[in-house]
């Protein structure tokens, strides 16, 4: 349990991918807005890009031309990285996530530091198991107050100051009201949630319904497609965040609607392009080549189908959308047989 007296002086942002370096900037840009002197430590765990933003001042590779604050640091060194640390942001890609939160324990462990409070960012399943992230957490670090962060929000709108809505879910509001005063400031405005299982199961799930509505614009299917398959790729989201214990409504909100419609609908979406890759015929390796970053949503499919068939549930738009990834049906087929299923009442 947080004191509700307590704050957040150092915070240790940990992936310095393009997700974690704008958090991170965002942050660091708070506090000296704030009068916060102490800092904000982003690991990264390839040296040479550290060492290339410790130089540049920047994450050239992700968010290019975006300098960072001067209370922000980079360090490829987690220990220093967690040195003295209130708080871990944990923006790491799924596949990722149990690797470094093993290597963050052995750390602290190392050191004789007691676990302090984790955000994460990282929107997916836990790979090869589909089991959700706060899960993972939990194994490892029993009791630890946790939180997610999510919603409609690309990095490099978050890292200039547009306007974003974000939610951060807890169990308990305590936690996620601890969290909160981080990134609740200028052009970004935070809600919270008590329904961590929605908020993961939405931002997780619409990454795979972007892929599908990338591949519908890929075949030049035109806007129609577009929005028949984004509407009822929600309604699947929602049927399984029901079976799995979400609630209804978080689907309806920025972890549910709000992100699958940023997601399926803009082109800065990897996922998308993944999927407008695959429908103009490039086969998924060459697709994940020519975006060069994790594309969540390809690994997501797997682990989502994983829970349908855990609770018997029917999710043909994700069913389609892993045949073509891994099963090498090709893109017009799979839309095709969406469109020759039975007719049924919506």
């Amino acid at each position: 349990m947080i004191n509700k007296d307590k704050s957040i002086k150092k915070l240790s942002v940990i992936g310095a991918g393009s997700w974690g370096s704008a958090l991170a900037i965002h942050a660091a840009k708070a506090r000296l807005e704030n009068n916060i002197v102490p800092h904000i430590a982003l690991w990264g765990h390839r040296l040479e890009h550290v060492l290339a933003m410790q130089a540049a001042k920047q994450n050239r590779q992700y968010l290019p031309d975006i300098i960072f604050p001067d209370n922000l640091y980079p360090t490829p060194n987690l220990s220093e990285a967690l040195h003295n640390a209130d708080a871990i942001l944990l923006a790491v890609p799924s596949k990722a996530f149990e690797q470094t939160l093993l290597l963050i324990k052995q750390t602290l462990q190392d050191e004789n530091k007691e676990p302090v409070p984790i955000l994460y960012a990282t929107k997916g399943l836990e790979h090869g198991t589909g089991r959700f992230l706060h899960d993972v957490i939990e194994q490892h670090f029993k009791g630890i107050s946790q939180a997610i962060l999510s919603g409609p929000s690309f990095a490099k709108e978050v890292a200039i100051n547009l306007p974003t809505a974000v939610c951060i879910a807890s169990s308990t509001l305590n936690t996620a009201d601890f969290f909160m005063p981080l990134f609740h400031h200028n052009c970004m405005r935070i809600y919270t949630n008590t329904d961590v299982i929605g908020v993961e199961l939405g931002c997780a799930y619409k990454n795979v319904i972007a892929i599908a509505a990338g591949i519908t614009d890929g075949l030049g299917f035109g806007a129609n497609a577009r929005a028949a398959l984004i509407t009822r790729g929600l309604a699947e989201m929602q049927r399984l965040g029901i079976a799995v214990g979400g609630r209804p409504e978080t689907f309806m909100g920025l972890t549910g609607l709000g992100d699958l419609l940023l997601t399926a609908t803009d082109d800065q979406s990897r996922n998308r392009r993944f999927g407008i890759a695959l429908g103009r015929g490039d086969d998924p390796k060459q697709a994940q080549q020519s975006i060069g970053q994790v594309v969540e949503g390809a690994s997501t499919a797997i682990e989502i189908l994983r829970l349908a068939h855990q609770y018997k549930i029917e999710l043909p738009i994700v069913e389609q959308t892993y045949d073509v990834i891994y099963k090498n049906v090709k893109p017009k087929d799979a839309v095709l047989k969406l469109l020759l299923r039975d007719p049924r009442a919506e």
